[in-house]
């Protein structure tokens, strides 16, 4: 079962998690890819990543861009989820 992250956690998620920032609460990353075509392959990475784990992000795609938020709704902020979410799409750049 997912937990919120205790603030210690959260305020250390910038080392952990370098290309991702903080706000409000979620999970922040955006990418920029070659075309259309590869950002929805990233996309459908990501989903199967997602599906697997149950967890879900909020997310984006304009052409060649994709923005993901990650947050856990149920809980009403950051969890473990989201940090292992998060590390798993980070293994697919």
């Amino acid at each position: 079962m997912a937990s919120l992250l205790p603030q210690s956690e959260r305020e250390t998620l910038s080392n952990t998690l370098p290309h991702w920032q903080v706000e409000a609460g979620r999970l922040k990353r955006n990418w920029q890819f070659k075309d259309f075509s590869e950002a929805f392959a990233f996309m459908t990475r990501v989903a199967l990543l997602a599906e697997a784990m149950q967890h879900h992000p909020n997310w984006s795609n304009v052409y060649n861009r994709v923005s993901i938020e990650l947050t856990t709704h149920d809980l009403g902020g950051l969890s473990d989820l989201d940090v292992q979410l998060a590390r798993s799409i980070d293994a697919l750049c």
